[in-house]
């Protein structure tokens, strides 16, 4: 049965039969009280405090008692694992893909296990996430690498809540504030800018410049489209696949975020690959299919070495974007990497009228907000569309007349 015992002494019946305190023999030395209970998976548990706290032990039993019947009760001795050992557990375990897996591996064992790793869950307090919060800024880490830090740890203490390895997580107070990444506006290239830069680029490479602007997709699916991706009965591309690294080993995967989608597929666009395949045909690659040990699986793809081999992030970006990037004298800096072709594409297609929503299933977003995020300084100038529609809704002239009052014949304020 739950109870306080007192360490130090034992109650006894006197002869004349009242009770009265006999000192212990380890009277006076250690602690004092000792909580004892039955944990909900049968062991007994106990908890010792020193002399003059009676009351907070008495506390500590109620409160566990409280907890066990509400059924959030944390075993003390449970977050006694490391954070490093508790870590280690949940990436083995998670069902998140290799390569994020292997990203998240990274950030712990570079920034996180050097700071607390070493630690108990029970002894990571606020305090200690605000110290490893300013050692990460004061190491010059960018504010947006630095939330995903946040983001992935945090990540790791909600799962060891959820285990009930610790009864918090640190990182849900109001003191612990994520870094603020300072918003950047994307640079889209002009269609001339992007005219030249296709002319310096490699011939045989040119048709993933293409793919980029004529379709908005990503790197890692532009080497990875196929003949087989053209729908023979309508003018669209099928994104349902892109090429990844992990683990030192390419391998098809679906596209990000699992979702396939379909663009449209210009009729420029689709010249282009009929004339890329008359002078490069598709190659036939065999990559394993979802993680770097899955099934093999053979894709007749666009672009490839001209050994036959599959293009990779590496590989493309400092043999075939690099030096067509200094050909055409763009600065090389991280606004025009590769993913700047997406800008392009979604630059023109809001220029042309096309909606966020719309943009937003082509670009392959789950979240239309999320697009008009990034692109909404792009969005054509509409104070003349605005007074334009407010005129005609109110009958009026768009030329004020200058001889009335309010121009319009409406009453003003």
């Amino acid at each position: 049965m739950a109870h306080v015992q007192d360490r130090w002494y034992r109650t006894v019946i006197g002869p004349d039969g009242k009770s009265q305190q006999v000192p212990r023999p380890e009277c006076g030395q250690g602690l004092r009280y000792r909580v004892r209970y039955i944990a909900p998976d049968g062991k007994e548990k106990s908890q010792s405090f020193p002399d003059k706290k009676k009351r907070e032990a008495q506390a500590f039993l109620a409160q566990v008692q409280a907890d066990i019947l509400k059924g959030s009760y944390v075993d003390p001795d449970a977050g006694r694992v490391t954070f490093k050992q508790y870590a280690d557990e949940w990436l083995a375990a998670a069902t998140t893909d290799e390569l994020t897996r292997d990203r998240i591996e990274y950030e712990l064992r570079l920034h996180v296990y050097p700071v607390f790793g070493h630690k108990p869950l029970t002894a990571i307090q606020p305090a200690t996430i605000r110290d490893w919060a300013r050692r990460l800024q004061e190491s010059g880490l960018a504010a947006s690498y630095r939330r995903v830090l946040f983001t992935d740890v945090s990540m790791i203490f909600n799962a060891a809540v959820d285990d009930k390895k610790i009864v918090s997580n640190p990182f849900a107070v109001k003191s612990i504030r994520r870094p603020k990444a300072l918003p950047t506006k994307v640079v889209p290239w002009s269609v001339a800018l992007l005219a030249a830069f296709r002319e310096n680029t490699k011939p045989r490479y040119r048709v993933a410049v293409d793919l980029g602007a004529g379709c908005g997709l990503r790197q890692g699916e532009i080497f990875a489209v196929s003949p087989e991706d053209l729908d023979p009965g309508r003018p669209v591309l099928h994104v349902t696949r892109q090429i990844k690294l992990v683990r030192k080993t390419l391998i098809f995967a679906p596209p990000k975020g699992g979702k396939v989608r379909e663009v449209p597929l210009p009729g420029s666009v689709a010249a282009r690959l009929k004339r890329h395949t008359e002078d490069c045909p598709p190659v036939a690659v065999t990559l394993p299919w979802g993680t770097s040990t899955g099934e093999p699986r053979t894709v007749e793809l666009y672009l490839s070495t001209p050994d036959g081999t599959p293009l990779s992030r590496s590989m493309f970006n400092h043999g075939i974007w690099k030096p067509a990037i200094r050909a055409t004298g763009i600065a090389e800096d991280r606004r025009n990497g590769m993913h700047v072709l997406r800008h392009t594409y979604a630059s023109v297609l809001l220029d042309a009228g096309e909606s966020i929503k719309a943009l937003a299933a082509y670009l392959g977003h789950s979240d239309p907000g999320f697009t008009l995020r990034i692109y909404t300084h792009l969005l054509p100038a509409s104070e003349e569309r605005t007074r334009r529609a407010i005129d005609k809704a109110f009958g009026a002239s768009t030329t004020p007349d200058r001889n009335s009052d309010t121009g319009d014949g409406l009453e003003t304020a």
